[in-house]
């Protein structure tokens, strides 16, 4: 439980995880990278 802990703070602080050939860390890493791209392209201006 602790290494899982470990992995996921890493990947919360966008801190490289050696876990490379893990698929749970890799699909981690990508829906972290995906929701990164979402945020910097969200408009802070309202529409009106």
């Amino acid at each position: 439980m602790l290494r899982t802990d470990a992995i996921i703070d890493a990947l919360s602080r966008r801190e490289p995880v050696g876990e490379h050939g893990d698929p749970a860390v890799s699909l981690l890493r990508a829906l972290t990278d995906d929701v990164d791209q979402w945020l910097s392209s969200v408009s802070i201006t309202p529409s009106t």
